[in-house]
């Protein structure tokens, strides 16, 4: 059995208490060059007993408002449709029972179904802000719209207000979508241009979605010689202290009701990449709290 997001103490993991689930979704089905994705969730699991609970930039011990890790959600139906469904279900019952929800996939696709959970729970308009290096907008992709290339043009569909970050990879048809929608893009070349001016433009076009965000991060946002155990690796992308500032002003200035963290395939022997993830979601509990 894999263990509690951070190895917690039981009085610090207790459901009724916790503020947050960690929800595993270990869903692998549509990946294109490397795979992995499904082996995500427990590898960060397995990180995050070895990092300390002390945040040094906030001062406080963010594991002290409770973090209950959940059985994996993994459903293996034939379609997909029905699969995403089940996810959907899950995520939408801890929500509804008051829990900060991060899933840890597991591929992009899984984001269509919490995403959808996270919005029946609120009952108001939400947002959703994108951290990722691909633009995730295709119509298809290897036959089927529930692709993990798919994930944001079915929630711009949905009518999700959305706001991409990071993005340096895309197809034609995803460019001209993005320009017929005039979808909000803070791309990689602007950030590296012009890093002054990121955080800046980062919040004003974060004053345009409503009060309540969805929050998906796909590991690839990261340079890849920072994370490399990614199914799709770009050269280029984010680094730690600058991702860092944009997720604070985003907890700062939105109210973020769930999220998920994608695309993590890891290497056997190189667990970085996986130190980072749970790193990261431990560092956006803090901004929550």
């Amino acid at each position: 059995m894999d263990p509690g997001f951070l190895r917690l103490p039981r009085d610090r993991a207790v459901y009724a208490t916790s503020r947050s689930v960690i929800l595993p979704v270990p869903f692998e089905r549509t990946t294109s060059y490397g795979q992995g994705t499904s082996r995500g969730p427990a590898a960060i699991l397995e990180a995050s007993a070895y990092l300390e609970t002390w945040d040094e930039e906030l001062g406080v011990d963010p594991s002290l408002q409770g973090i209950t890790t959940l059985t994996p959600c993994d459903p293996r139906d034939a379609d997909l449709a029905d699969s995403l469904a089940q996810i959907e279900e899950t995520a939408f019952s801890h929500l509804e029972a008051g829990k900060f929800v991060v899933a840890l996939g597991g591929e992009h696709s899984l984001t269509v179904a919490t995403a959808q959970a996270a919005r029946r729970a609120t009952e108001r308009p939400l947002g959703v802000v994108q951290f990722d290096a691909h633009a995730d907008l295709r119509d298809k992709y290897m036959g089927t719209p529930f692709s993990h290339a798919c994930t944001l043009r079915r929630l711009v569909e949905m009518d999700f207000p959305t706001l991409a970050v990071g993005l340096r990879s895309l197809s034609t048809e995803e460019a001209q979508f993005a320009e017929e929608r005039s979808l909000p893009i803070l791309w990689a070349h602007e950030m590296a241009r012009h890093p002054d001016q990121t955080e800046n433009r980062f919040l004003a076009l974060l004053e345009e979605l409503p009060e309540e965000i969805y929050l998906t991060f796909d590991i690839d946002y990261f340079d890849p010689a920072l994370v490399p155990a990614t199914g799709t690796v770009e050269p280029g992308g984010g680094s730690w202290y600058p991702a860092l500032n944009l997720l604070r002003l985003l907890f700062e200035h939105k109210k973020v009701v769930a999220m998920d963290l994608v695309e993590l395939a890891p290497i056997t022997g190189h667990p970085a990449s996986d130190f980072l993830a749970a790193k990261l979601i431990y560092k956006c509990l803090g901004y929550l709290g």
